[in-house]
Parts: structure tokens; C-alpha cells; sequence
């Protein structure tokens, strides 16, 4: 099985960036872009722009990515 490629990976990621902003509209497509999809970074914003505990916001994004594979 191959792994998908950082650019593959990228391009997906802008792709998701449009349901993630329904989802959290508190951050701005910038920083979303900026977070290239790596869950600890996104993580970050959403416990941030939320002011959820870091579980919530985690188990929030996991969720989100798990949905979008």
C-alpha cells in the first residue's frame, strides 16, 4: 500500500478547507490553509478560536478528518 504524497496530501487538504470552514466558522481560510490538515495544528485553532479543552477539540477534529478521508 502506498502512502499518499505531502502534494496528494496538500491537495485534499484544500479541498476540505470549504467543510471545515461550515464546520468551524470562527477560523478563517487562511489559517486553515496554514494548517495543511495536521491535526495537532488544527487542533490548536479550534481549542483556541473555541475555547474548548484540548480533548474536545481534539476528538472535534479527529472526527472531521475521519469523515473526509
Amino acid at each position: 500500500m502506498n502512502l499518499p504524497s505531502a502534494d496528494e496530501i496538500k491537495g485534499k487538504w484544500k479541498q476540505q478547507v470549504g467543510a471545515a470552514r461550515i464546520l468551524w466558522g470562527k477560523l478563517t481560510e487562511d489559517e486553515l490553509l496554514q494548517s495543511e490538515g495536521h491535526a495537532q495544528r488544527l487542533t490548536g485553532l479550534v481549542q483556541e478560536r473555541y475555547g474548548i479543552n484540548r480533548g474536545e477539540a481534539e476528538q472535534e477534529v479527529r472526527s472531521f478528518l475521519n469523515k473526509s478521508k
